[in-house]
């Protein structure tokens, strides 16, 4: 490519980007790979917006991250189930069995149904 036709080319891409182009933009992605490039990245600057794709993999990252942070939260949750089922066993087994209390806490606790005796 000379000179000539890189200039032409430009201009075809200055007057496309103005939305008054006439070039086939199927035919400069074709033949002039480096000047579709700078062309969407001059468009890209000048009206601030993210390409399709730059979109897209910003959502499946935002996506991820709230997957880890649920698989996070979960595996959390679990282990505190883990935890509440074992203390329940404990507890259960300690109320199946009579223990010895000493004189000390007798004193401190008041029954909420008196007993007989």
């Amino acid at each position: 490519m000379d000179l000539v036709d890189e200039v032409r080319i430009r201009r075809q891409l200055e007057r496309r980007s103005r939305g008054r182009g006439r070039c086939s933009p199927h035919g400069l992605q074709k033949r002039h790979a480096d000047l579709k490039n700078e062309f969407y990245e001059r468009v890209r600057a000048e009206t601030k917006q993210l390409p399709e794709s730059e979109r897209r993999l910003r959502k499946t990252v935002s996506d991820l991250k709230e997957v880890a942070t649920r698989k996070a939260e979960i595996r959390a949750l679990r282990h505190q189930v883990t935890q509440l089922a074992l203390a329940n066993a404990v507890l259960t087994h300690q109320g199946k069995r009579p223990e010895k209390r000493s004189e000390e806490a007798r004193d401190n606790v008041v029954p909420l149904r008196p007993t007989e005796g």
